[in-house]
């Protein structure tokens, strides 16, 4: 397993932005201070008086994320008052040492690794341990302890060797999680699921003002909530509040996560350096600086994560024995602008060989990645829907330019190398869309008769939308798309399990999320299997 350009750290191919001319407006110490948080903690700090809190600072949880055979990371971050407006945690502007263990049993018992690691301010207070030196396919517990408080107790799990043979692989798949349209009790069913890995594909927060017209929750918000998020501060306090939720700090502490972001940790439907809501490209660069700041603060990502100014590096690949190759992929950063001028449209510029989803530089990793892949199953994590969706159920056809129909000689360079270099058993995870959703991946979508080349696995949102319905008006459009095999518009997650002669998802929905405590079934269940690309439903005999 391996990292793109180690902690290499560059501009968007499309921020034209002038490097010293950001600098000048962000102070370029996001990285260098960072890099303090990371240095070893001196003994005289370490062992200094005790920070005294206002109240437990563990209020948002525990997590771990990106696992590595030998490696992992822990996070957590200091906020005695999560929901203090200013997004600062209700913590003092000082450093404070926080202790962590990482242990092989539950009790702690057996402690392999312990340290002290600094949370600064300037890093809302955040921690990001890199724990190296661990045996792979391995259950790990951990914690963390500030002053005399100790955090809860997280359970993560290595990765196994590139060449281990791995009969067996137990994942989840989620996204788009708005707290303000519902409870998080998908979380809650997932945690009983006991996955090796979860995949987060984007919409980790948004960025609307919160008020009366989409708060579903029983609660109530100070006015701080009630504006959009554009601030480093405003950003901060939305993850503060959504990581609130138990069940999502449950979830975190009893897996690893594996994370990528799309559109709203920014703002809804950002094309790399361009808004669509009529700002300037500087302006917009500040914004999404910011943003890329809190969602490292905030999740588990390794260094090689680390933003600088208005970049973040979050593709990046995942090896799990001889079983699986994930290649997580940014959708949004690298992307041009819509194409048409439309998010809804048919034109030519949609089909022009120069555009990218991706950008250049993020093609050629995924290309010259997949050609040396040699794993029975190769998966991309990613945002937006691949499958060809015509919109238009008369005789015309429209698209959504902000899905890869808006960008089709992308989606055709990465179908050709999976022909190319015999890429086996290609598999597409997909957000996004707040629906369940499953395709076969076709040579040529306009031919239903062409050879399926791969799956797609759509999963509908945790929250966004709020309670939604087995069907809704769309159901008749992306159902007239004869690769589509399976379309839901409730509330949910894909729990998939994947060996080397199959993989199955399972489709699991919740009746509502606008009060808590919702039950969850399977409402459709397809196997794929390895050598044979297609979508086969399968009869609901057992359980998970």
């Amino acid at each position: 397993m391996h990292f793109l350009k180690g902690s290499s750290l560059y501009l968007p191919e499309h921020g034209h932005m002038d490097r010293r001319r950001f600098m000048k407006y962000t102070g370029g110490t996001f990285a260098s201070l960072v890099a303090l948080s990371l240095l070893p903690v001196d003994k005289v700090l370490a062992t200094s008086e005790s920070p005294k809190f206002k109240d437990n600072p563990f209020k948002l949880g525990v997590a771990s994320g990106d696992p590595l055979p030998d490696s992992i990371v822990l996070w957590t971050r200091l906020a005695p008052e999560p929901l203090a407006e200013d997004g600062l945690g209700g913590m003092p502007d000082r450093k404070v040492p926080v202790q962590w263990e990482l242990a092989e049993d539950e009790n702690f018992n057996k402690i392999i690794k312990r340290g002290t690691s600094l949370a600064v301010p300037e890093l809302a207070h955040s921690v990001h341990i890199e724990v190296h030196g661990l045996q792979p396919s391995r259950y790990y517990w951990y914690r963390f302890k500030a002053g005399s408080e100790i955090s809860p107790v997280g359970r993560t799990k290595t990765a196994p060797l590139p060449n281990d043979h791995l009969s067996e692989l137990t994942f989840s798949v989620a996204s788009c999680q708005a707290w303000y349209h519902g409870y998080f009790t998908a979380y809650k069913h997932m945690v009983n699921d006991h996955p090796d890995v979860v995949f987060f594909l984007g919409d980790y927060i948004y960025e609307y003002a919160i008020n009366s017209s989409n708060l579903k929750r029983d609660v109530t918000l100070s006015s701080a909530h009630n504006s959009k998020t554009t601030t480093l501060s405003q950003y901060r306090l939305r993850y503060s509040l959504f990581k609130t939720d138990p069940d999502l700090q449950a979830i975190h502490a009893a897996a690893p996560w594996i994370v990528t972001g799309d559109d709203h940790e920014v703002e809804n439907n950002y094309a790399g350096g361009n808004s669509q809501y009529g700002i300037s490209e500087e302006e917009f660069l500040r914004q999404r600086a910011a943003a890329y700041q809190a969602f490292y603060e905030n999740l588990p990502l390794r260094s090689t994560c680390i933003p600088s100014g208005p970049d973040m590096l979050m593709y990046r690949n995942f090896r799990f024995g001889d079983l699986a190759d994930f290649n997580v992929l940014d959708t949004r950063q690298y992307r041009d602008n819509y194409a048409c001028g439309k998010v809804i449209a048919n034109c030519e510029e949609r089909l022009d060989p120069s555009r990218s989803i991706l950008g250049n530089e993020q093609e050629r990793w995924l290309i010259q990645g997949l050609s040396k892949s040699d794993t029975t199953w190769n998966v991309l994590a990613q945002q937006i829907v691949m499958a060809q969706i015509d919109r238009d159920t008369g005789d015309g056809m429209t698209y959504s330019m902000d899905q890869w129909d808006g960008f089709v000689a992308s989606r055709e360079r990465i179908f050709s190398a999976y022909k190319q270099y015999g890429i086996k058993n290609p598999v597409v995870l997909t957000g996004d869309i707040h629906r369940h959703a499953a395709a076969d991946l076709k040579a040529d979508f306009n031919n239903p008769d062409s050879k399926t080349i791969g799956t797609e696995l759509i999963t509908t949102s945790i929250a966004s939308d709020a309670d939604g319905a087995e069907t809704d008006s769309l159901a008749a459009l992306w159902l007239g798309n004869p690769q589509v095999k399976l379309y839901n518009a409730q509330r949910g997650y894909v729990r998939c399990k994947m060996t080397h002669k199959q993989m199955q998802a399972d489709f699991q929905v919740m009746p509502y999320v606008t009060r808590p405590g919702a039950p969850s079934s399977t409402y459709a269940r397809f196997v794929v299997e390895a050598g044979n690309p297609g979508l086969q439903k399968e009869k609901l005999i057992s359980n998970w």
